[in-house]
């Protein structure tokens, strides 16, 4: 996607109400939005939060080229005063979020936007392509690898994505969740993310047998050969050729046969018959690979059935996480500013999951001293203090059920990305991505991470911003 898209990658509506505000001179005026995420996908108990690093790519390139105003004077929407002030304008926003790799929940503020109204609104659709798609993928990602309890994940899924960018990004956030590898080549190249690939089913068919296929193959890769045995029969033709071509030609030649890989079938059964037929002629280093649209769900299922399975390859099904394709991912203003006093905002419905949380705000995690596991986390007022001795936790939507908390640290999982308009944040590397979530994932307990029926993880309120949320609603509802 060139710049001039990307700049151009907005709802109009954020140009038509940035309009509005400059010829009512508000546009100076200076608003907090925060971007949160309604529901866990596929009924799960947590998200990983992903996407920083290319909105922090966007807000330090941000600016209107001739082009874009060009396109923005042919809708006839405009005038030529805004449109010359759209062509200066220069990002001076502040910025605070979560790091990339982080365990997050639902409704927790992830990012934080304070600016003045245009460039706040402008920066909308932009933030939640960047967070929406990756943290979903990330997630997705990860309820796979664990699913396969320490065997390796392949990620495959670039042709079932939905467009160059998400089979790049999506392949990122797999690796970033605990895929051992991509098939995805420019994200190898772009973002340092082991690349891995073999063969096709064309490969053997347009050979004049398989047996043919397999030992070109061998000749050609000796030291990285894994076969693809199910062109034609798995059982009968594609691994007694595989056994043939190993004791034929690799283990002459100081070589082995790296792995098979079946993409079709039961797995479950054929996997087994693989293992024994394999073992049988001394190849028991020989690695099983299946593939053939899993999910999380089909390799639990894989694993409790004893199946014989080294590594899955998951393209599909984790590149557009299929069973939860969006993840509600929303941008809502929650303060602005008058005569330098913040002033918080509400939005209130008849649906009780789309009332926003006002206020400039904080997002603490919990964790216990003696475990290290985090043990809720609570939004809070920004210029609130929490004590480090003792806290009172209580459920915002049955705020009679509490828990008194000692022995524990806290942290802030925000953290600032930009002041004024200037970066101050260093972007980690993806493999520093990688081992951070590792080590964040690892603070949750089990039964957060169960694939079915996760026990809830508390995001509870301060007892102020608990005052708050409720003291508005009744104000804005008094005339009902």
């Amino acid at each position: 996607m060139d710049f001039k898209e990307l700049m151009l990658m907005t709802d109009f509506y954020e140009f038509t109400m940035s309009y509005a505000y400059f010829k009512q001179n508000k546009h100076n005026e200076i608003a907090y939005f925060d971007m949160f995420i309604r529901r866990i996908p596929d009924g799960g108990g947590f998200m990983i939060f992903n996407g920083l690093h290319r909105f922090i790519d966007f807000v330090k390139d941000f600016k209107f080229d001739e082009e874009c105003i060009d396109y923005l004077r042919k809708t006839n929407y405009f005038d030529e005063e805004f449109l010359a002030y759209l062509k200066d304008l220069k990002l001076n926003v502040d910025v605070w979020s979560v790091k990339e790799g982080t365990p997050i929940f639902a409704n927790e503020p992830l990012v934080t936007i304070r600016g003045t109204l245009i460039q706040a609104q402008l920066l909308e659709t932009i933030l939640l392509i960047c967070i929406n798609y990756s943290t979903l993928v990330t997630t997705k990602a990860y309820r796979i690898a664990r699913a396969a309890q320490g065997r390796g994940v392949l990620e495959m899924g670039s042709r079932r994505a939905h467009g160059v960018d998400a089979a790049i990004e999506g392949a990122r956030a797999a690796y970033i969740a605990g895929c051992s590898a991509t098939a995805c080549t420019a994200t190898g190249e772009k973002y340092g993310v082991p690349v891995t690939g073999t063969i096709a089913h064309s490969y053997i068919q347009l050979h004049d047998s398989e047996l043919e296929a397999f030992r070109s193959y061998a000749e050609v890769t000796p030291d990285n050969c894994t076969l693809l045995v199910d062109t034609y029969d798995t059982l009968h033709s594609g691994i007694p050729n595989a056994i043939k071509v190993a004791k034929e030609y690799l283990i002459p030649n100081g070589h082995r046969l790296k792995g098979i890989r079946i993409d079709s079938g039961d797995l479950a059964y054929l996997s087994k018959k693989a293992r024994k037929l394999l073992d049988a002629e001394g190849l028991e280093d020989c690695k099983i690979v299946v593939s053939n649209s899993l999910d999380e769900y089909i390799i639990d299922d894989l694993i409790l059935q004893d199946a014989k399975i080294d590594s899955f390859g998951v393209g599909e099904n984790l590149i557009t996480a299929k069973s939860t394709p969006v993840i509600g991912g929303v941008y809502k203003v929650v303060a602005n500013e008058k005569n330098g006093e913040i002033i918080p905002k509400i939005k209130i419905s008849g649906n009780v999951e789309k009332v926003t949380n006002p206020g400039f705000k904080k997002v603490i995690r919990f964790y216990d001293n003696d475990t290290n596991q985090a043990i809720a986390d609570i939004l809070a007022l920004k210029d609130e203090v929490i004590s480090k001795d003792e806290y009172l936790l209580f459920d915002p939507t049955a705020p009679w059920k509490q828990k008194r908390i000692r022995n524990y640290h806290y942290v802030e999982l925000q953290v600032p990305i930009f002041v004024n308009g200037q970066c101050v944040y260093h972007a980690p590397s993806t493999e520093e991505v990688r081992q951070y979530c590792v080590e964040q994932m690892d603070t949750l307990w089990e039964e957060v991470k169960r694939l079915r029926y996760p026990h809830r993880y508390y995001v509870d309120y301060s007892q102020k911003l608990f005052d708050l949320k409720n003291d508005l609603i009744k104000q804005n509802t008094m005339d009902i």
